[in-house]
């Protein structure tokens, strides 16, 4: 008889931040929603060191905050912040680019390839966080074409924060639905084409296909938040 295998039991933190950070980017903790640690300890039935080092871990990545009298909250979702974050989103995803058709992208470029495939599946599955994630890890992978490990630092700290915007795109908690199939087939499109132009060395038309995608992206985020007043 074959004995299964058990899997590590992750750290109390691990849990506790990995409750926290899916909560946040589903929306299920608001922007600027008061993180009461007395109240977490009871919810997750674990201790407070743990849950202070899942929300000091999660202050790193731009989605928690301390404020004054207040302790800890999930970051506000205020439009010139995401100005901002899709100003740095752009200027860091064109300076990947540029070192990324220098090298040698045959393994990255199988990798961006199978998640895609995931995220296609999750189209099918109607699955957005799995959307969020599978997106996350396409444009990861995107990062580290460059070989450079302070752009692909940056550019994971801009997309931790960036990922809450996502799940509004996707459609999470009913945001512009409407035109949902069109987007999830634009999105494809514009993930195989920043492939092809990868592969291609083409670097004109891969900093072409970048700029459309993030405007896109934003385009949707910015009448989202300025729509529904989202976060203030």
């Amino acid at each position: 008889m074959v004995k299964k295998t058990r899997r590590p039991k992750l750290p109390l933190s691990v849990k506790a931040y990995q409750f926290l950070h899916e909560k946040i980017i589903t929306m299920d903790l608001k922007p600027s929603q008061r993180l009461d640690e007395k109240q977490l300890v009871s919810q997750l039935g674990i201790g407070r060191t743990p849950i202070r080092e899942a929300l000091l871990r999660l202050t790193s990545e731009f989605l928690v905050e301390t404020q004054p009298n207040k302790g800890f909250i999930v970051r506000p979702l205020l439009v010139q912040n995401i100005k901002a974050m899709f100003e740095a989103l752009h200027i860091l995803d064109i300076g990947a680019a540029s070192l990324a058709i220098h090298q040698d992208l045959e393994k990255h470029l199988l990798l961006m390839k199978e998640a895609q495939k995931t995220f296609e599946k999750a189209i099918k599955d109607h699955d957005i966080l799995s959307l969020v994630r599978s997106n996350h890890d396409f444009h990861m992978l995107f990062a580290q074409c460059s070989a450079n490990e302070y752009l692909v630092r940056a550019l994971r700290d801009v997309r931790n924060e960036v990922n809450r915007l996502a799940y509004l795109s996707y459609g999470g908690k009913g945001g512009l639905n409407r035109d949902l199939k069109e987007h999830y087939g634009s999105v494809c499109d514009e993930h195989e084409k920043i492939i092809k132009y990868l592969k291609n060395k083409d670097i004109d038309q891969l900093k072409k296909i970048i700029g459309e995608h993030i405007q896109t992206f934003q385009q949707r985020v910015i009448h989202y938040l300025t729509t529904f007043r989202l976060g203030r």
